[in-house]
Protein backbone atom coordinates (compact mmCIF):
# COMPACT_ATOMS: atom_id res chain seq x y z
CA UNK A 1 0.00 0.00 0.00
CA UNK A 2 1.50 3.30 -1.10
CA UNK A 3 1.83 6.03 1.53
CA UNK A 4 1.42 9.73 0.91
CA UNK A 5 3.71 12.43 2.24
CA UNK A 6 2.29 15.93 1.98
CA UNK A 7 4.90 18.66 1.92
CA UNK A 8 2.72 21.75 1.35
CA UNK A 9 4.11 23.31 4.52
CA UNK A 10 7.77 22.64 3.72
CA UNK A 11 8.28 22.36 -0.05
CA UNK A 12 5.24 24.58 -0.58
CA UNK A 13 6.90 27.46 1.26
CA UNK A 14 9.75 27.28 -1.23
CA UNK A 15 7.32 28.68 -3.79
CA UNK A 16 8.37 32.30 -4.37
CA UNK A 17 6.24 34.60 -2.24
CA UNK A 18 4.46 31.86 -0.28
CA UNK A 19 4.46 31.92 3.51
CA UNK A 20 1.92 30.45 5.90
CA UNK A 21 1.42 31.88 9.38
CA UNK A 22 1.62 29.36 12.20
CA UNK A 23 -2.15 29.32 12.80
CA UNK A 24 -2.76 28.73 9.08
CA UNK A 25 -0.27 25.85 9.05
CA UNK A 26 -2.13 24.24 11.93
CA UNK A 27 -5.45 24.61 10.11
CA UNK A 28 -4.00 23.08 6.92
CA UNK A 29 -2.52 20.23 8.96
CA UNK A 30 -5.91 19.52 10.55
CA UNK A 31 -7.49 19.22 7.11
CA UNK A 32 -4.71 16.96 5.82
CA UNK A 33 -5.12 14.68 8.82
CA UNK A 34 -8.86 14.41 8.13
CA UNK A 35 -8.08 13.76 4.46
CA UNK A 36 -6.07 10.71 5.51
CA UNK A 37 -2.48 11.35 4.45
CA UNK A 38 0.25 9.33 6.16
CA UNK A 39 3.11 11.79 6.64
CA UNK A 40 2.99 15.55 7.01
CA UNK A 41 6.28 17.34 6.36
CA UNK A 42 5.87 20.37 8.59
CA UNK A 43 9.12 22.22 7.94
CA UNK A 44 12.79 22.51 8.78
CA UNK A 45 13.10 23.36 12.51
CA UNK A 46 16.64 24.71 12.13
CA UNK A 47 15.41 27.47 9.80
CA UNK A 48 13.52 29.46 12.44
CA UNK A 49 12.10 29.31 15.94
CA UNK A 50 8.60 29.69 14.47
CA UNK A 51 8.96 26.57 12.33
CA UNK A 52 10.45 24.75 15.30
CA UNK A 53 7.42 25.66 17.41
CA UNK A 54 4.98 24.65 14.66
CA UNK A 55 6.64 21.24 14.31
CA UNK A 56 6.52 20.80 18.09
CA UNK A 57 2.84 21.78 18.22
CA UNK A 58 1.86 19.48 15.33
CA UNK A 59 3.81 16.55 16.77
CA UNK A 60 1.75 16.68 19.95
CA UNK A 61 -1.53 17.56 18.20
CA UNK A 62 -1.89 14.95 15.46
CA UNK A 63 -2.40 11.32 16.41
CA UNK A 64 -3.47 9.97 13.02
CA UNK A 65 -0.49 11.01 10.95
CA UNK A 66 3.27 11.18 11.39
CA UNK A 67 4.80 14.65 11.51
CA UNK A 68 8.05 14.92 9.58
CA UNK A 69 10.86 17.44 9.94
CA UNK A 70 13.40 18.34 7.28
CA UNK A 71 17.09 18.24 8.26
CA UNK A 72 20.49 18.90 6.77
CA UNK A 73 23.09 16.24 7.32
CA UNK A 74 24.08 17.84 10.61
CA UNK A 75 23.71 16.63 14.19
CA UNK A 76 22.43 19.99 15.38
CA UNK A 77 19.59 19.82 12.83
CA UNK A 78 18.74 16.31 13.99
CA UNK A 79 18.72 17.49 17.60
CA UNK A 80 16.26 20.28 16.78
CA UNK A 81 13.96 17.85 14.97
CA UNK A 82 14.00 15.24 17.74
CA UNK A 83 13.52 17.87 20.44
CA UNK A 84 10.37 18.98 18.58
CA UNK A 85 8.94 15.47 18.87
CA UNK A 86 8.99 14.78 15.12
CA UNK A 87 8.37 11.12 14.39
CA UNK A 88 10.08 11.30 10.98
CA UNK A 89 13.28 13.09 9.98
CA UNK A 90 14.22 13.65 6.36
CA UNK A 91 17.99 14.00 6.00
CA UNK A 92 19.38 15.09 2.65
CA UNK A 93 22.88 15.22 1.16
CA UNK A 94 23.86 15.22 -2.50
CA UNK A 95 26.46 12.72 -3.68
CA UNK A 96 26.83 13.76 -7.33
CA UNK A 97 30.44 14.14 -8.38
CA UNK A 98 29.84 17.72 -9.52
CA UNK A 99 28.39 18.74 -6.16
CA UNK A 100 30.96 16.83 -4.10
CA UNK A 101 33.88 18.34 -6.00
CA UNK A 102 32.52 21.76 -6.91
CA UNK A 103 30.45 22.68 -3.85
CA UNK A 104 31.33 20.57 -0.84
CA UNK A 105 34.99 19.90 -1.61
CA UNK A 106 34.66 16.37 -0.23
CA UNK A 107 35.34 12.88 -1.45
CA UNK A 108 32.49 10.39 -1.75
CA UNK A 109 34.00 8.33 1.08
CA UNK A 110 34.02 11.37 3.36
CA UNK A 111 30.41 12.24 2.44
CA UNK A 112 29.20 8.68 3.09
CA UNK A 113 31.00 8.61 6.43
CA UNK A 114 29.25 11.85 7.41
CA UNK A 115 25.83 10.62 6.21
CA UNK A 116 26.15 7.35 8.12
CA UNK A 117 27.36 9.12 11.24
CA UNK A 118 24.43 11.51 11.38
CA UNK A 119 21.88 8.73 10.80
CA UNK A 120 23.47 6.56 13.50
CA UNK A 121 23.39 9.54 15.84
CA UNK A 122 19.69 10.13 15.17
CA UNK A 123 18.82 6.49 15.81
CA UNK A 124 20.88 6.49 19.00
CA UNK A 125 19.04 9.55 20.29
CA UNK A 126 15.59 8.29 19.26
CA UNK A 127 15.47 4.63 18.14
CA UNK A 128 11.81 4.84 17.01
CA UNK A 129 12.17 7.88 14.77
CA UNK A 130 11.69 7.18 11.05
CA UNK A 131 14.76 8.28 9.08
CA UNK A 132 14.60 9.10 5.39
CA UNK A 133 17.82 9.67 3.50
CA UNK A 134 17.64 11.60 0.23
CA UNK A 135 20.61 11.79 -2.12
CA UNK A 136 19.56 15.18 -3.48
CA UNK A 137 19.35 15.27 -7.29
CA UNK A 138 19.34 11.48 -7.14
CA UNK A 139 18.45 10.77 -10.75
CA UNK A 140 21.19 12.97 -12.29
CA UNK A 141 23.90 11.72 -9.91
CA UNK A 142 26.22 8.85 -10.70
CA UNK A 143 24.18 5.73 -9.90
CA UNK A 144 27.16 4.07 -8.25
CA UNK A 145 27.49 7.01 -5.85
CA UNK A 146 23.76 6.92 -5.06
CA UNK A 147 23.82 3.18 -4.42
CA UNK A 148 26.87 3.35 -2.14
CA UNK A 149 25.33 6.18 -0.14
CA UNK A 150 21.95 4.43 0.06
CA UNK A 151 23.48 1.14 1.24
CA UNK A 152 25.52 2.91 3.90
CA UNK A 153 22.49 4.96 5.02
CA UNK A 154 20.28 1.88 5.40
CA UNK A 155 22.98 0.00 7.28
CA UNK A 156 23.29 3.02 9.58
CA UNK A 157 19.58 2.88 10.31
CA UNK A 158 17.71 4.72 7.53
CA UNK A 159 14.19 3.40 6.99
CA UNK A 160 13.51 5.18 3.69
CA UNK A 161 15.58 6.02 0.64
CA UNK A 162 14.04 8.86 -1.33
CA UNK A 163 14.62 9.14 -5.07
CA UNK A 164 14.62 12.86 -5.74
CA UNK A 165 14.01 14.12 -9.26
CA UNK A 166 15.11 17.53 -8.03
CA UNK A 167 15.00 19.24 -11.42
CA UNK A 168 12.11 17.43 -13.13
CA UNK A 169 14.59 15.58 -15.32
CA UNK A 170 12.81 12.25 -15.78
CA UNK A 171 10.69 11.36 -18.83
CA UNK A 172 8.50 8.22 -18.88
CA UNK A 173 9.28 5.67 -21.56
CA UNK A 174 12.84 6.88 -22.14
CA UNK A 175 16.24 6.04 -20.73
CA UNK A 176 15.36 8.58 -18.02
CA UNK A 177 12.43 6.54 -16.70
CA UNK A 178 11.46 6.71 -13.03
CA UNK A 179 9.96 3.23 -13.39
CA UNK A 180 13.32 1.78 -14.38
CA UNK A 181 15.22 3.79 -11.75
CA UNK A 182 12.98 2.57 -8.91
CA UNK A 183 13.17 -1.03 -10.08
CA UNK A 184 16.96 -0.82 -10.42
CA UNK A 185 17.67 0.63 -6.99
CA UNK A 186 15.21 -1.69 -5.27
CA UNK A 187 16.84 -4.66 -6.98
CA UNK A 188 20.36 -3.56 -6.06
CA UNK A 189 19.41 -3.00 -2.41
CA UNK A 190 17.56 -6.31 -2.20
CA UNK A 191 20.60 -8.10 -3.65
CA UNK A 192 22.51 -6.88 -0.59
CA UNK A 193 19.82 -8.02 1.80
CA UNK A 194 18.40 -4.54 2.34
CA UNK A 195 14.74 -3.62 2.08
CA UNK A 196 14.12 0.04 2.93
CA UNK A 197 10.97 1.79 1.85
CA UNK A 198 11.45 3.72 -1.39
CA UNK A 199 10.02 7.23 -1.77
CA UNK A 200 9.77 9.35 -4.91
CA UNK A 201 9.94 13.14 -4.92
CA UNK A 202 9.15 14.43 -8.41
CA UNK A 203 9.47 18.02 -9.58
CA UNK A 204 7.32 19.35 -12.40
CA UNK A 205 9.76 21.28 -14.58
CA UNK A 206 8.63 19.37 -17.68
CA UNK A 207 5.03 18.98 -16.57
CA UNK A 208 5.67 15.28 -15.90
CA UNK A 209 5.72 15.13 -12.09
CA UNK A 210 2.50 13.13 -11.77
CA UNK A 211 3.43 10.81 -14.64
CA UNK A 212 6.83 10.14 -13.07
CA UNK A 213 5.30 9.58 -9.63
CA UNK A 214 2.88 7.03 -11.09
CA UNK A 215 5.79 5.39 -12.89
CA UNK A 216 7.52 5.09 -9.53
CA UNK A 217 4.37 3.71 -7.94
CA UNK A 218 3.98 1.03 -10.61
CA UNK A 219 7.61 0.05 -10.05
CA UNK A 220 7.01 -0.48 -6.35
CA UNK A 221 7.67 2.87 -4.64
CA UNK A 222 6.26 2.88 -1.11
CA UNK A 223 5.88 6.64 -0.60
CA UNK A 224 4.97 9.50 -2.93
CA UNK A 225 5.55 13.16 -2.05
CA UNK A 226 2.95 15.73 -3.09
CA UNK A 227 1.63 19.16 -2.17
CA UNK A 228 -1.62 21.07 -2.43
CA UNK A 229 -1.66 22.95 -5.76
CA UNK A 230 1.66 21.27 -6.54
CA UNK A 231 3.38 24.12 -4.65
CA UNK A 232 7.16 24.01 -4.54
CA UNK A 233 10.41 25.24 -6.03
CA UNK A 234 10.17 26.59 -9.59
CA UNK A 235 7.30 24.69 -11.30
CA UNK A 236 6.49 22.77 -8.12
CA UNK A 237 5.95 19.07 -7.53
CA UNK A 238 3.14 16.49 -7.79
CA UNK A 239 -0.31 17.95 -7.15
CA UNK A 240 -1.93 16.19 -4.18
CA UNK A 241 -5.50 16.12 -5.50
CA UNK A 242 -4.49 14.81 -8.92
CA UNK A 243 -2.37 12.10 -7.30
CA UNK A 244 -5.01 10.92 -4.82
CA UNK A 245 -7.87 10.89 -7.31
CA UNK A 246 -5.80 8.99 -9.88
CA UNK A 247 -4.74 6.41 -7.30
CA UNK A 248 -8.31 6.01 -6.03
CA UNK A 249 -9.96 5.88 -9.45
CA UNK A 250 -7.40 3.96 -11.47
CA UNK A 251 -5.85 1.69 -8.84
CA UNK A 252 -8.94 1.04 -6.71
CA UNK A 253 -8.01 -2.39 -5.38
CA UNK A 254 -5.29 -0.85 -3.22
CA UNK A 255 -6.49 2.72 -2.83
CA UNK A 256 -10.24 2.84 -3.38
CA UNK A 257 -11.57 4.32 -0.12
CA UNK A 258 -8.49 5.41 1.74
CA UNK A 259 -8.95 9.16 1.57
CA UNK A 260 -11.82 11.55 2.25
CA UNK A 261 -11.59 13.10 -1.19
CA UNK A 262 -14.64 15.31 -0.69
CA UNK A 263 -12.45 17.50 1.53
CA UNK A 264 -10.19 18.43 -1.39
CA UNK A 265 -12.17 21.51 -2.57
CA UNK A 266 -12.09 22.99 0.94
CA UNK A 267 -8.39 22.25 1.37
CA UNK A 268 -7.55 23.81 -1.98
CA UNK A 269 -9.57 26.94 -1.30
CA UNK A 270 -7.84 27.31 2.08
CA UNK A 271 -4.32 26.89 0.69
CA UNK A 272 -5.08 29.08 -2.32
CA UNK A 273 -6.40 31.86 -0.10
CA UNK A 274 -3.39 31.98 2.22
CA UNK A 275 -0.72 31.30 -0.39
CA UNK A 276 -2.33 33.97 -2.60
CA UNK A 277 -1.97 31.60 -5.55
CA UNK A 278 -5.26 31.14 -7.43
CA UNK A 279 -6.40 27.70 -8.49
CA UNK A 280 -6.17 27.74 -12.31
CA UNK A 281 -9.67 27.40 -13.76
CA UNK A 282 -8.51 24.55 -16.02
CA UNK A 283 -6.67 22.70 -13.21
CA UNK A 284 -7.63 19.00 -13.12
CA UNK A 285 -9.89 17.93 -10.24
CA UNK A 286 -9.99 21.24 -8.35
CA UNK A 287 -10.17 23.91 -11.09
CA UNK A 288 -13.46 25.72 -11.69
CA UNK A 289 -13.81 24.19 -15.15
CA UNK A 290 -12.70 20.64 -14.32
CA UNK A 291 -16.27 19.29 -14.53
CA UNK A 292 -17.86 22.13 -16.50
CA UNK A 293 -19.09 21.69 -20.08
CA UNK A 294 -19.42 24.44 -22.65
CA UNK A 295 -19.75 23.32 -26.29
CA UNK A 296 -23.31 22.66 -27.44
CA UNK A 297 -22.76 19.05 -28.51
CA UNK A 298 -20.99 18.27 -25.25
CA UNK A 299 -23.64 19.80 -23.05
CA UNK A 300 -26.43 18.05 -24.97
CA UNK A 301 -24.76 14.68 -24.38
CA UNK A 302 -23.88 15.44 -20.76
CA UNK A 303 -27.46 16.33 -19.86
CA UNK A 304 -28.41 12.82 -20.98
CA UNK A 305 -25.52 11.05 -19.24
CA UNK A 306 -22.43 12.84 -17.80
CA UNK A 307 -20.27 9.80 -18.52
CA UNK A 308 -20.29 10.72 -22.19
CA UNK A 309 -17.74 13.45 -21.41
CA UNK A 310 -16.46 12.50 -17.93
CA UNK A 311 -13.83 9.89 -17.20
CA UNK A 312 -13.98 10.81 -13.50
CA UNK A 313 -17.08 11.10 -11.34
CA UNK A 314 -17.12 14.64 -9.87
CA UNK A 315 -18.97 13.36 -6.80
CA UNK A 316 -15.68 11.69 -5.77
CA UNK A 317 -14.49 15.12 -4.70
CA UNK A 318 -17.84 16.53 -3.66
CA UNK A 319 -18.48 18.32 -6.93
CA UNK A 320 -21.14 18.09 -9.63
CA UNK A 321 -21.35 18.25 -13.40
CA UNK A 322 -21.88 21.88 -14.47
CA UNK A 323 -23.06 23.52 -17.69
CA UNK A 324 -21.42 26.79 -18.69
CA UNK A 325 -23.59 29.27 -20.62
CA UNK A 326 -21.76 31.45 -23.12
CA UNK A 327 -21.21 31.89 -26.87
CA UNK A 328 -20.77 28.11 -27.31
CA UNK A 329 -24.10 27.19 -25.72
CA UNK A 330 -26.80 25.40 -27.66
CA UNK A 331 -30.54 25.27 -27.08
CA UNK A 332 -30.25 21.96 -25.22
CA UNK A 333 -28.05 23.46 -22.53
CA UNK A 334 -30.28 26.54 -22.23
CA UNK A 335 -33.40 24.40 -21.91
CA UNK A 336 -31.66 22.25 -19.30
CA UNK A 337 -30.59 25.30 -17.29
CA UNK A 338 -34.04 26.86 -17.45
CA UNK A 339 -35.58 23.60 -16.31
CA UNK A 340 -33.28 23.47 -13.30
CA UNK A 341 -34.57 26.91 -12.35
CA UNK A 342 -38.20 25.86 -12.72
CA UNK A 343 -38.75 28.03 -15.81
CA UNK A 344 -41.02 26.33 -18.37
CA UNK A 345 -40.41 27.80 -21.81
CA UNK A 346 -41.47 26.72 -25.29
CA UNK A 347 -39.02 26.34 -28.16
CA UNK A 348 -39.48 29.92 -29.31
CA UNK A 349 -38.50 31.34 -25.92
CA UNK A 350 -35.61 28.89 -25.64
CA UNK A 351 -34.30 29.98 -29.05
CA UNK A 352 -34.54 33.66 -28.09
CA UNK A 353 -32.80 33.11 -24.77
CA UNK A 354 -30.10 31.02 -26.50
CA UNK A 355 -29.35 33.80 -28.99
CA UNK A 356 -29.18 36.35 -26.18
CA UNK A 357 -26.83 34.17 -24.12
CA UNK A 358 -24.57 33.76 -27.15
CA UNK A 359 -24.45 37.55 -27.55
CA UNK A 360 -23.40 37.93 -23.92
CA UNK A 361 -20.80 35.20 -24.34
CA UNK A 362 -19.25 36.96 -27.30
CA UNK A 363 -18.42 39.79 -24.91
CA UNK A 364 -16.03 37.45 -23.12
CA UNK A 365 -18.03 36.33 -20.10
CA UNK A 366 -20.42 33.63 -18.96
CA UNK A 367 -24.06 33.81 -17.89
CA UNK A 368 -24.77 32.53 -14.40
CA UNK A 369 -28.14 31.35 -13.10
CA UNK A 370 -29.19 34.73 -11.74
CA UNK A 371 -28.55 36.45 -15.08
CA UNK A 372 -30.29 33.64 -16.95
CA UNK A 373 -33.44 34.37 -14.94
CA UNK A 374 -33.21 38.04 -15.95
CA UNK A 375 -32.83 37.14 -19.64
CA UNK A 376 -35.70 34.65 -19.54
CA UNK A 377 -37.90 37.20 -17.75
CA UNK A 378 -37.33 39.68 -20.53
CA UNK A 379 -38.44 37.30 -23.28
CA UNK A 380 -41.38 35.95 -21.32
CA UNK A 381 -42.56 39.53 -20.71
CA UNK A 382 -42.05 40.48 -24.37
CA UNK A 383 -44.19 37.59 -25.52
CA UNK A 384 -47.01 38.61 -23.19
CA UNK A 385 -46.86 42.21 -24.43
CA UNK A 386 -47.07 41.18 -28.10
CA UNK A 387 -49.84 38.60 -27.78
CA UNK A 388 -53.11 40.15 -26.65
CA UNK A 389 -54.85 36.78 -26.54
CA UNK A 390 -52.28 35.29 -24.17
CA UNK A 391 -53.56 34.76 -20.61
CA UNK A 392 -51.95 37.16 -18.17
CA UNK A 393 -49.87 34.47 -16.48
CA UNK A 394 -46.28 33.48 -17.11
CA UNK A 395 -45.08 30.04 -18.10
CA UNK A 396 -43.01 29.72 -14.97
CA UNK A 397 -43.68 29.73 -11.24
CA UNK A 398 -44.43 33.14 -9.73
CA UNK A 399 -41.40 32.75 -7.44
CA UNK A 400 -38.07 31.65 -8.90
CA UNK A 401 -35.36 30.32 -6.59
CA UNK A 402 -32.21 32.35 -7.08
CA UNK A 403 -29.14 30.31 -6.10
CA UNK A 404 -27.25 31.57 -3.06
CA UNK A 405 -23.91 31.13 -4.80
CA UNK A 406 -24.37 33.74 -7.50
CA UNK A 407 -21.27 35.47 -8.77
CA UNK A 408 -19.70 38.55 -7.34
CA UNK A 409 -19.00 41.39 -9.74
CA UNK A 410 -15.41 40.21 -10.05
CA UNK A 411 -16.48 36.61 -10.77
CA UNK A 412 -18.93 37.78 -13.43
CA UNK A 413 -16.04 39.34 -15.32
CA UNK A 414 -13.71 36.39 -14.95
CA UNK A 415 -15.84 33.27 -15.16
CA UNK A 416 -18.01 30.90 -13.15
CA UNK A 417 -17.72 30.41 -9.40
CA UNK A 418 -15.02 27.98 -8.33
CA UNK A 419 -17.41 25.48 -6.77
CA UNK A 420 -21.13 25.46 -7.33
Amino acid sequence: MVRILDTTLREGEQTPGVYFDAHVKLAIADYLERLGIDYLEAGHPAVSEEIEEVVRHMSSRHANLTVAAHSRNLREDVDRAIDCGAGFIGIFYCVSNDRLNGVFGKSLDHAIEQISGVIEYAKTREPNVIIRYTPEDTVRSDFGNVLRAAVAAVRAGADIISIADTTGHMVPGTDRSMFEFVRKIKGELESQGLGPMIAVHCHNDRGLALANALDGYRAGADIIDASVLGLGERAGIVDLAQLLVTLAADFPEENGNRWDLELLPEIYELVSRYSRIPIPSNFPITGANAFTHCAGMHTHAVTKDPRHYHSLDPSMVGRTTEICLDHMSGSASIKHALGRLGIHADNGIVDSVTAHVKDVGRKGRTVNEEELVFIADMYLDNRLLHNANQPKTRERPRTIRIPQNVMSENEISTGPPMYR
